[in-house]
Formats: structure tokens, sequence, C-alpha cells
């Protein structure tokens, strides 16, 4: 199989709908088989990466921190930058600045840039497929 670039554009905030989950496993599974990567978010999807989230107990099941170990959107793409240097992979991740500073989560994980949609257009030009997870 020769190595193909896929582009995938992320609306959905943090915990909110599956879609966020399934697209990390679609990323994690292209750069498993050895693929480039290239991730744009828009809209919710910009907190992502935001470094601020953290984990939380959960007091209906009666877990701490430690026992209900809350899986963090940022911490997922942190262990997916890793996946993609340990296959030699190219990962992109872009945040459209615009959303960042209308829901103010400016700052992102190391490895996430500022961008905009035009960022998108020419990644979307240039991939061998593009996957748009809309909010709807």
């Amino acid at each position: 199989m020769s190595k193909k670039t896929l582009t995938f554009l992320l609306m959905d905030a943090p915990f909110e709908q599956a879609r966020v989950t399934t697209a990390f496993r679609l990323i994690e599974d292209a750069l498993e088989k050895g693929h480039d990567v290239n991730v744009f978010t828009y809209e919710g999807g910009v907190s992502l990466s935001f470094t601020e989230q953290k984990p939380h107990p959960n007091a209906v099941h009666g877990r701490s921190v430690v026992e209900e170990e809350h899986p963090l959107p940022k911490d997922w793409i942190a262990f997916i930058q890793e996946k993609a240097k340990e296959k030699g992979c190219n990962f992109n991740w872009i945040n459209c600045g615009l959303c960042l500073d209308e829901r103010g989560v400016n700052d992102a994980i190391a490895g996430c840039e500022r961008g905009g949609p035009a960022d998108f257009l020419v990644w979307a030009k240039n991939s061998t497929s593009t996957l748009v997870i809309g909010t709807k």
C-alpha cells in the first residue's frame, strides 16, 4: 500500500458527541497504517487541544479522579502525535484562529497550531482523501 495523506475536519467540542472519539480512532488507524494525517478544527472542535482540560471524579459512581480515569481529548491528541513520530508519519493539527478567539481557548498543547480555513483548503486539495465530520 502506498503512503497517503488524509485530512480531517473536526467541528464538535470535547465530550459532546461520539463523532470525536470515532475521528480519533480513524486518525490512529491511518497512522498505524503509515499514512500522513492533517487535522483542522473548526467551531467547537478547537477546544479539543485546549491545555486547561482537567480530569474529574465521578460522584454518581463514587469514584475518585484516579479511579475514574477520565480521558481528555488533549491527552489523546498528544498520544496521536507520539504515534505519528513512532510510525514516521507527518501529523499536522491546525485550529481555526477565529474560532479560538471566539471561545477563549487559545492555549493549545504543543504541536497544535493556529491557522484559518485557507489552511484546510490547501490540505484538502493536496490530500488523497478528506473527511469532514460536521456537527449534525
